[in-house]
């Protein structure tokens, strides 16, 4: 039996040297927000490229759907990438996740495509008038799940409120209501066929696949950050991390958030890949091709859980900052 093992041992070893690959390759899970499924495909290819014998294997879905795989189905995952930061603070950390680094901004937009009526009148203007008619079609994402879902409920009150129209809220979020889906990427199937009209999407998705959009002011399009009291006077109600219970989202400006969850099975090989990621001239580059600024670095509230290698990446807390660049005595 030893001679046998020796063998199959020698066989295996040849096997491998002449075929020139191992028998199997790291695998890099990623749960990540179906707005970067485009960035991310090229970025998991130039890592790939960087690092011979790595498989990045992505799944995209809603970001607090990402969080819940982690944090109720016990899911392995080596990187999280939310579309709202917040999402990883409120839904994982600290019993999933450590730490938090907010790395790209966006922002929301009216998409379109070439069967959609009447887009070659609309403006940024008049675009709830047309979307409130009767032949028209709208799509938005599910607020629960997806934080382009309560983008959407938070654009259309920011909308009702700077167009002083009393009641556009209600009377958008209620039109069309079976066109709800899990993420806002699971539309543009549905824009494509004509199946719909119009979306409530962020500006980078619809840039990626070559849709007419509607820019919005800055007022409601939840991008900038000089308007952030104004977004706070708008809020959605949202389901919470247990059954029967919510959190309140208040409006603010739209910021991306990554971390490594604690359960990660390859935890150096991710923190190389978040590294890749926030490099200017490597993931960032890719990013903002794609349509999403870099906003690294940012502060963060866990910088003092983040791995050192990562620290560069993100900024502490004034408090922190005052308190570590205190004279020694």
């Amino acid at each position: 039996m030893k001679g046998l093992s020796i063998v199959l041992s020698v066989v295996l070893g040849f096997m491998i040297l002449f075929s020139g690959t191992a028998p199997c390759a790291q695998r890099l899970i990623i749960f990540h927000a179906g707005s970067l499924s485009v960035p991310f495909s090229r970025i998991a290819k130039a890592f790939e490229r960087e690092n011979p014998g790595v498989k990045v294997e992505q799944e995209p879905a809603g970001s607090r759907t990402c969080a819940r795989k982690i944090s109720d189905l016990k899911r392995p995952c080596d990187v999280m990438a939310s579309a709202d930061y917040t999402v990883i603070n409120q839904l994982l950390i600290p019993k999933y996740a450590p730490w938090n680094i907010r790395f790209a901004s966006n922002e929301m937009v009216i998409a379109f495509g070439p069967r959609s009526r009447y887009s070659e009148k609309m403006t940024r203007s008049n675009w709830y008038e047309i979307m409130q008619r009767h032949d028209v079609a709208i799509g938005r994402s599910d607020p629960n799940t997806d934080p382009c879902g309560y983008r959407t409920v938070m654009t259309c009150r920011l909308a009702e409120l700077y167009y002083k129209r009393p009641g556009l809220a209600s009377r958008l979020l209620s039109k069309d209501i079976d066109n709800l889906r899990p993420k806002e990427t699971d539309l543009l199937a549905l824009l494509e066929m004509g199946q719909i009209d119009y979306l409530f999407i962020y500006r980078s998705v619809a840039k990626q696949h070559g849709l007419g959009f509607i820019v919005l002011p800055d007022e409601i399009n939840l991008k900038n950050p000089r308007f952030s009291s104004l977004y706070s006077r708008v809020s959605v109600r949202i389901t919470g991390k247990r059954p029967g219970t919510w959190i309140v989202k208040k409006g603010a400006p739209m910021v991306y958030g990554i971390t490594i969850p604690r359960n990660a099975p390859e935890p150096v090989l991710a923190m190389r890949f978040v590294s890749f990621l926030l490099e200017p001239g490597k993931g960032m580059k890719i990013m903002e091709e794609c349509g999403q600024p870099s906003v690294v670095p940012s502060v963060s509230l866990t910088y003092e859980h983040i791995p050192y290698p990562l620290k560069r990446y993100a900024k502490p807390p004034a408090d922190i900052e005052r308190r570590d660049n205190k004279p020694r005595p």
